[in-house]
C-alpha cells in the first residue's frame, strides 16, 4: 500500500516537514469538521482510503491528523510566525 499519510500525526512541540508538506489537508479536515461533515466521508476524500474496509485505521488517521490540525491554529502558528519566514513555497 503506497500512502502519502502517515497512520498518526506527529505529537511534538514543534512543527516537522511532515506538518509543512501537509498544511493544506490539515486545512481541509479543519474546513470538513466546521461544515459537519462526517469523519469517513473526510478520510475517504482526504487520506483515499477506505473507511470501510479499514474501520480502526481510518478512524485513527483521522482523529490523530485532526488533533493536529487543530493544534497547528492553536500554537502551531506561533512557531510559524517565529520561523521568520522560513518556511517559503
Amino acid at each position: 500500500m503506497n500512502c502519502r499519510f502517515d497512520d498518526v500525526a506527529p505529537d511534538v512541540l514543534t512543527i516537522t516537514s511532515y506538518d509543512e508538506a501537509h498544511f493544506t489537508d490539515y486545512l481541509r479536515l479543519l474546513d470538513a469538521d466546521a461544515d459537519g461533515a462526517d469523519w469517513r466521508e473526510a478520510t475517504a476524500i482526504i487520506f483515499e482510503i477506505d473507511p470501510v474496509a479499514e474501520p480502526q485505521r481510518a478512524e485513527r488517521m483521522h482523529a490523530s491528523h485532526l488533533a493536529r490540525a487543530r493544534w497547528m491554529t492553536e500554537v502551531g502558528y506561533v512557531h510559524l510566525l517565529a520561523c521568520d519566514g522560513a518556511l517559503k513555497h
